[in-house]
């Protein structure tokens, strides 16, 4: 039988970066704000999926971050896309198009 949860677990990894990106594209984003704009849409994501996810987007220079004090602890870093980032995004907004597209035509047709 189908784990239910471990197959709604699987879909929703496959767009966290595409989530994450199109959210720092909006505004320089900080971690705990990415979560707090996962978590208004239902994504819910933890902080041990996303900083490895952070980490991975930076190191393939997709990201850049600045550095903000903060008046309530230590230095604050900010995300924001690069221009590759920008790039990376579009097409996977389009390819997540033509997959809701795709899926759409597929499950219309149930009975």
């Amino acid at each position: 039988m189908i784990n239910l949860e471990k197959s709604k677990t699987q879909m929703r990894r496959g767009i966290l970066e595409l989530c994450v990106l199109s959210i720092i594209a909006k505004a320089e984003a900080y971690p705990s704000d990415i979560i707090k704009e996962m978590k208004k849409s239902n994504l819910l994501v933890v902080e041990g999926t996303l900083y490895p996810l952070l980490t991975r987007l930076k190191n393939a220079k997709l990201l850049t971050y600045r550095w903000q004090e903060s008046t309530s602890g230590p230095p604050r870093k900010y995300y924001s896309l690069t221009s590759d980032g920008e790039k990376v995004l579009s097409e996977l907004q389009g390819c997540w198009n033509e997959l809701v597209e795709a899926v759409n035509l597929t499950t219309q047709n149930q009975k």
